[in-house]
């Protein structure tokens, strides 16, 4: 098969024989992959093993339309006063026929058990073979629980947020840099029944994950980029595609894991979070593993293949047990031994990428949830997966040690920059002391905006964009978009260490924009984190005493081949 007959798929024909189609417009690109997914499952050995789920009504781009048309709201593709958009979109109202047809998309859900319902973005130009923009729209949650207004109102709340996301300023960055105009973007919305189960009125899916058919960043040669990825986490599938802390399986090296085997380096990049829907209060929540031990314990009996302990006085990982909760130490949902207790599911991945790759003519991103007692998987998401034009091999140059600020040894794709006038840092110990993680994140981004049309370099502590201030600076994909290079650095007093797994949107945004990438780990071998020149160099200050601003001639080489980067500084 080749990729035409993916660009040449019309998924409106598939929701609307099912009668699930709201309008005459377009599907939008998620919905087209899930459709997709499905028409090649039916003609395949794996239709009685991989289902989706049960119902996914979609609200077409013509509703979309519609809503802005009425409310006068076109004006919205030029307004770039991102709260004058918030402020608009909210006093926009339905029409009755609007709120008619939400009526009846709910009256089918209850069909099927009213199960919670997740509301996704599926605009034109998401999910494409070109673009992925990923994270770039909201995905929103309804416990769809108690009567029918309550329902239809929490549904108008849900799909007004997707509507609004169309405008927010990372997509709106994220188009401008890609040539995309902004009113040739519509969005089409997918209303779809949640897959999990219902425990003790929380809600939700045992593991949830995505499967990678390419590896573009590899943490160690043994990894060939055709070897395939899965990363999982418990609960919701957000954790899985954000930089926090699913865990990563290379699907022919699934004991590899690429944050290493240190207990402490465990720890650091383990799940001890959940997110869930909450059946009573109707709300979307994350719990924290330890409070829910008991609960989890009564539903489930397999924990020891997903949570151990971690005794962080001896600096050990101890085995499940409910007694090492009672000692002090850290509940971890770490899956130690997962691989080796779940081989149907890590061939089952074997076969869909075989399948799906064949089947798209392209490498492919999927979205998952899997039960590991009923074998219940589900395909939730099917996207081509999006990816740079890996250069020939680069040779590292050899420069003096006092020109070297920058080393690492692992997680490196092909790539160079020469000549980068300007080097963006963040300096650990004033982000810790001067605790303003948002002021940090917002300087960051306005240096990105002034230093528009420069690829600059950008460094700092530990995971760039994620949800956890704790752990590293918190900025979206609109406050680093214009850098070439973001350098990680360790900074293991302060617990600051990169986040080495693939697959999160902010690499797929980072693969997509072509931005280099290179972590580093301070003292260990291979690694310089040159902190003497840091200090000791002329530098300004951004908005935040932790942000400064370096001017001179920096060089980027990375080696995908030998897993090695240097950034370095030059005078002549």
């Amino acid at each position: 098969m080749t990729v035409e007959n993916f660009l040449n798929y019309k998924p409106e024909d598939y929701y609307r024989r099912r009668g699930w189609l709201l309008g005459d417009g377009k599907c939008g690109g998620k919905a087209k992959g899930l459709a997709y997914a499905h028409t090649v499952l039916l003609d395949s050995d794996l239709k009685d093993k991989v289902e989706l789920p049960f119902l996914s009504h979609i609200v077409s781009t013509e509703v979309f339309e519609d809503f802005l048309r009425s409310n006068g709201l076109e004006g919205l593709y030029d307004e770039e006063d991102w709260e004058q958009v918030q402020r608009r979109v909210a006093a926009a109202s339905f029409s009755d026929a609007m709120k008619s047809d939400l009526d009846r998309i709910l009256e089918n859900f209850e069909h099927i058990g009213s199960p919670p319902l997740v509301v996704r973005s599926s605009s034109l130009m998401e999910d494409s073979v070109d673009l992925a923009f990923a994270g770039k729209y909201d995905s929103f949650f309804s416990a769809n629980i108690r009567d029918l207004d309550w329902r239809v109102t929490k549904l108008e709340e849900c799909l007004r947020a997707v509507w609004l996301s169309t405008f927010n300023p990372s997509a709106r960055k994220y188009r401008t840099k890609h040539g995309k105009l902004h009113r040739d973007e519509s969005m089409a919305v997918i209303v779809q029944s949640m897959i999990g189960k219902d425990r003790n009125n929380i809600y939700y899916p045992k593991l949830a994950g995505t499967i990678f058919s390419r590896i573009f960043r590899r943490p160690s040669p043994r990894i060939q980029k055709e070897d395939g990825l899965m990363c999982i986490c418990f609960g919701i599938g957000t954790r899985a595609v954000d930089r926090g802390a699913a865990r990563s399986f290379y699907l022919t090296n699934p004991a590899l894991r690429p944050s290493g085997n240190s207990p402490e380096r465990i720890a650091g990049s383990s799940q001890e979070f959940f997110d869930y829907i909450d059946r009573n209060a109707g709300d979307f929540k994350t719990g924290f593993i330890r409070d829910w031990l008991a609960v989890f314990a009564d539903n489930h009996k397999d924990l020891d293949q997903y949570i151990e302990f971690y005794d962080e006085d001896s600096n050990m990982l101890l085995p499940y047990s409910f007694y090492s909760a009672m000692s002090g130490t850290r509940p971890l949902i770490s899956f130690p031994n997962f691989h080796k207790r779940q081989v149907y599911l890590f061939s089952l991945a074997h076969d869909l990428i075989d399948l799906m790759e064949s089947r798209l003519g392209l490498p492919v991103d999927m979205e998952f949830t899997y039960d590991t007692t009923s074998r219940d998987f589900r395909l939730v998401q099917l996207r081509p997966l999006t990816h740079f034009q890996e250069m020939s091999r680069v040779e590292i140059p050899t420069v003096p040690p006092e020109r070297e600020i920058f080393r690492g040894d692992r997680m490196v794709s092909n790539g160079r920059l020469k000549h980068v006038p300007y080097l963006v840092y963040v300096e650990p110990l004033k982000y810790l002391n001067d605790w303003n993680p948002a002021l940090a994140a917002r300087a960051v981004g306005v240096l990105n905006d002034k230093l528009k049309g420069t690829r600059y370099i950008l460094a700092g502590p530990g995971r760039w964009g994620s949800r956890n201030p704790a752990i590293g600076v918190p900025i979206q994909y609109g406050d680093i978009y214009n850098c070439g290079c973001l350098v990680e650095l360790s900074a293991p007093q302060f617990n600051f260490n990169p986040e080495l797994s693939y697959g999160s949107h902010f690499f797929l945004d980072m693969d997509s924009d072509n931005i280099l990438y290179l972590p580093v780990f301070a003292g260990q071998s291979n690694n310089i984190y040159a902190l003497d020149w840091l200090d000791n160099t002329d530098y300004d200050l951004g908005a935040h005493p932790a942000v400064r601003v370096y001017k001179g001639d920096f060089f980027v080489y990375l080696d995908g081949e030998s897993e090695r980067g240097l950034v370095y500084w030059d005078d002549e």
